[in-house]
């Protein structure tokens, strides 16, 4: 379903990510946690890509298993980062005629063994001109939808860490979504202030997409050091470290609090009108369904405004 009916079908939407594992046990295993999730009813689910598109196979192939193997909605990431334009048109094609209707267009992070790695030489070098190259796709006629793929992007409400002129950053955003972008999906964030301030400057500037804010659940010591990596700039709150160190490294009681904070977080971004909520899983179930849970619901449609 292209992203503008959900939104039209869903209010709020509720969305879960997922990372393509690297072996076939590890994918089975994944697939039983989408079965899992089945049940919450999600608007739609998401497939990252990988670092420098390590994972650009698995990542195409666990999007239509999951269309052919569930009733999710996939929406599959592709990044810039060591693409061709033929690469990247194969791709698309590949979707197009799979029936995907969306598709994430995101900058991409530089190889980890690549140290020297110059961006410059990629035929695209940033997210406008993957979802500029995406809209002009959509208008071959290719796609089975008139409209072409849904396009979502990236924004980040602490701050994108390549772009530290805050000004800059959010001109950068409008002028994706003013490319063709319809929707916006957040980086992972712990203080819902600074998700509405983000989602102010958006207004302010004329931003009037759906904006998603992304919530990802501490569920280990270990995770949260591993959040600060993945999520550059990433603000912890002293009140949630200070409650992760009343646990006293009592892991069990750590994921408590992570999923306690989270829960939170979702209660007060849904009374403050979010119009969707995507959960960062890490390929499981478990947290999830407890955030449902500690809010008093079997599934998202229970949270979705009545009309």
């Amino acid at each position: 379903m292209h992203i503008q009916d959900i939104f039209k079908q869903h209010t709020p939407t509720f969305s879960f990510e997922f990372f393509p594992p690297k072996t076939d046990e590890a994918e089975d295993q994944l697939i039983q946690a989408v079965h899992e999730l089945e049940e919450l009813i999600p608007s739609f689910i998401s497939v990252t890509y990988g670092a420098g598109g390590a994972t650009r196979q698995r990542t195409h192939d666990l999007v239509l298993r999951i269309q052919r193997e569930t009733s999710c909605d996939p929406i599959p990431h592709l990044t810039c980062i060591r693409h061709t334009e033929r690469e990247i048109s194969d791709i698309l094609q590949r979707y197009a005629e799979a029936g995907i209707s969306n598709i994430l267009a995101l900058g991409g992070d530089a190889p980890r063994d690549l140290v020297d790695y110059d961006r410059s030489r990629d035929r695209f070098r940033h997210a406008i001109d993957l979802v500029r190259y995406i809209k002009d796709f959509n208008e071959t006629g290719v796609h089975p939808d008139p409209r072409g793929f849904g396009i979502g992007v990236a924004g980040f409400p602490e701050g994108h860490p390549s772009t530290p002129n805050r000004l800059l950053e959010i001109d950068y955003l409008k002028a994706k979504v003013d490319t063709g972008a319809d929707y916006i999906v957040t980086q992972l964030f712990f203080d819902n202030h600074d998700f509405y301030d983000f989602r102010d400057r958006c207004r302010l500037a004329g931003i009037q997409v759906p904006i998603i804010a992304g919530i990802m659940p501490v569920t280990s010591s270990k995770g949260l050091m591993r959040m600060g990596e993945l999520a550059l700039g990433a603000h912890f709150p002293a009140k949630l470290l200070r409650a992760i160190a009343r646990c006293h490294g009592d892991e069990s009681y750590v994921r408590k609090v992570g999923v306690q904070w989270a829960t939170e977080q979702c209660r007060d971004l849904l009374d403050n009108e979010v119009q969707g909520i995507h959960f960062y899983t890490l390929n499981r179930s478990t947290a999830t369904r407890e955030i449902y849970a500690n809010l008093g619901v079997k599934n998202s449609k229970m949270l979705e405004k009545q009309s």
